[in-house]
């Protein structure tokens, strides 16, 4: 974490410091964009696949296959896996709504389950009693830069012969152990993972992208072709596919921030760590805990504050030039998109509690000392005056 010589105006802090970002590495971005500007290969260029390659290496992966969004990347994975309407696929009830949208989407049925309130992950323990007859797959979330409990989860779809597909939308570079000391990056430990390129997650381009990863090299190819209209070559169409297309523009761009990721990751670690040894002494704040299989790599850093305290510090915040935000405010089971499954309140209970206690300070790679003393100068504050 960077150290200035004056103390940063608490005006300037962001949740997520783009700009900041940009200009670090402002020439070889300037650069990477004017070399696909002058090729012109705007639509599958070189470099789509050669970023596909460097990352697949970063990964330890087999393939990585780019596409639209993090989004499609959900969607086609399970489109690869010939789930037929009406099949069942489990997913956390606490996550972004992409995650349970995807399968709806499809004509599947999303089957919710609480996550763990330490980890605000999919509680293996309750998997079992969700499967039925019609389930096909489970979607862990790896939430907040954090892995999900992978070996059981992988136990279980083994012995009920289940698809895993990981939404790796938060977490990559995060590391699971296993009991026997086996690790793998996050991503690359189910059937298929899936990643997303926003530009405000860990490895995001300028604009929309997103990626699957996949270890199988059958179920690569298949999902290559679903990306690209179901062709096995140019007009030969094998499969119903969709249009999901990574810019090389994003590529190129990505290609140039993966060189950075490892560093990236470090930073937000480091504010992490600052944030934890400041904070650690107030009563009313549950720091994210860090569970012993996984690495945590801080998309975001996430309180739970102590009812009734979480909006009024929120607002004593703002009106200190801290941005603070609530992932996620209303669990999907209870979103209005999804009340036709029949769910009510008290069917999840953590995942109910987390919605109304979950807080999220600013994290990202630009931030300094004087901005992370600001902001948890100001928490400290809050409640000092609340006794």
């Amino acid at each position: 974490m960077k150290k200035t010589e004056t103390m940063t105006s608490s005006g300037h802090i962001k949740m997520v410091d783009l700009s900041g970002q940009y200009l670090q590495i402002k020439q070889e971005i300037d650069e990477a964009i004017q070399e696909t500007l002058d090729n012109t290969a705007f639509i599958n260029g070189k470099k789509v696949w050669e970023f596909s390659e460097h990352l697949a290496g970063k990964l330890a992966a087999k393939a990585v296959i780019p596409c639209g969004n993090g989004t499609d990347a959900l969607q086609i994975s399970l489109m690869a896996l010939d789930l037929k309407p009406g099949d069942e696929v489990i997913v956390p009830a606490f996550t972004y709504v992409a995650s349970a949208e995807v399968i709806a989407l499809l004509g599947l049925k999303p089957v919710f389950v609480d996550v763990e309130r330490a980890s605000f992950n999919i509680d293996h323990h309750q998997l079992e009693k969700a499967v039925t007859a019609s389930t096909k797959a489970i979607i862990p979330v790896h939430l907040f830069g954090q892995c999900a409990d992978m070996e059981p989860i992988l136990e279980l779809a083994n012995q009920l012969n289940l698809f895993v597909v990981e939404d790796n939308a938060q977490a990559i570079l995060a590391e699971y152990t296993f009991g026997k000391g086996k690790k793998l990056k996050a991503g690359t430990i189910g059937d298929l993972g899936t990643l997303s390129f926003f530009p405000s997650k860990n490895l995001g381009c300028y604009g929309d992208g997103g990626a699957m990863i996949a270890n199988n090299e059958e179920l690569a190819l298949k999902i290559k072709m679903l990306a690209n209209h179901g062709q096995s070559k140019k007009y030969y169409f094998d499969l119903i596919g969709c249009n999901s297309r990574l810019d090389t523009l994003q590529a190129a761009i990505l290609d140039v921030k993966l060189k950075y990721l490892d560093a990236y990751t470090t930073v937000r670690q480091q504010v992490a760590d600052y944030y934890r040894s400041s904070l650690a002494n107030i009563d009313q704040l549950e720091l994210p805990a860090i569970m012993n299989y996984s690495t945590h790599v801080y998309h975001q850093f996430t309180l739970k504050v102590q009812h009734p305290h979480r909006d009024g510090l929120m607002r004593f915040l703002s009106e200190r030039g801290v941005p603070s935000t609530i992932y996620y405010p209303v669990p999907v089971h209870l979103q209005n998109a999804y009340a036709y499954l029949g769910h009510g309140a008290g069917d999840f209970p953590v995942s109910e509690e987390l919605s109304e206690t979950v807080l999220s300070l600013p994290m990202h790679t630009e931030m300094d000392r004087e901005q992370v003393d600001h902001i948890t100068d100001c928490i400290k504050q809050y409640f000092k005056q609340r006794g």
